[in-house]
């Protein structure tokens, strides 16, 4: 019985080792996520020496729908390495006053920059492309935004889908097709 309570014991402070802290701004922290001077231009110069997209994550306090992404989607294997892999994180504080260079060089804080860009929910993605033409926002720029907290594999779909930058490819599958065929092909492998 002893040995038993040890071992719940070690899975349940084991799990909670996982679980992301909070920062000081109440925002969870994964280490996947970088710390920046927010400066997207150099975020992306830099995302892209290192062969990543540059993502914008927008989160909030108190957040149930970030908690959920950050304890049951982005923990997932498939999902951290994918990140880990191929995209450089910025994260953003919808109610921040940190100070943010937009991709057109306008300087606004966290929540003036979600204002201008139409951020309503968190969390938030928003997709770089791997260049931004001069004079334009990050929200005029981006490839792809998911608004809002979606399972793990929507979630895993849609950074599989830009990282293959297949929002590119001349062909009648965006998205919502993609997507569509990649829940057809997880359900063909689950039922074998």
């Amino acid at each position: 019985m002893l040995r038993l309570s040890v071992i719940l014991l070690a899975l349940l402070f084991g799990s909670a080792a996982v679980a992301e802290e909070l920062g000081d701004d109440g925002l969870h922290k994964a280490p996947w996520m970088r710390d920046t001077f927010k400066d997207l231009a150099e975020d992306l110069a830099e995302a892209s020496g290192e062969g990543k997209r540059l993502l914008l994550l927008f989160e909030q306090r108190g957040c149930v729908y970030c908690t959920r992404m950050h304890e049951e989607v982005f923990p997932d294997p498939d999902v951290t390495r994918t990140i880990t892999d191929s995209y450089f994180v910025v994260q953003l504080n919808l109610y921040g006053n940190t100070e943010v260079i937009d991709f057109d060089g306008e300087t606004l804080s966290e929540k003036a920059v979600a204002r201008k860009w139409g951020i309503l929910f968190t969390p938030s993605m928003m997709f770089m492309p791997e260049s931004v033409p001069q004079g334009r926002s990050a929200s005029e720029a981006a490839v792809a935004v998911m608004p809002g907290a979606f399972g793990r594999g929507t979630t895993l779909d849609l950074l599989t889908w830009v990282a293959q930058k297949r929002y590119l490819l001349d062909t009648d599958e965006d998205f919502q097709r993609y997507h569509a065929r990649r829940i057809r092909e997880r359900n063909d492998v689950s039922t074998d």
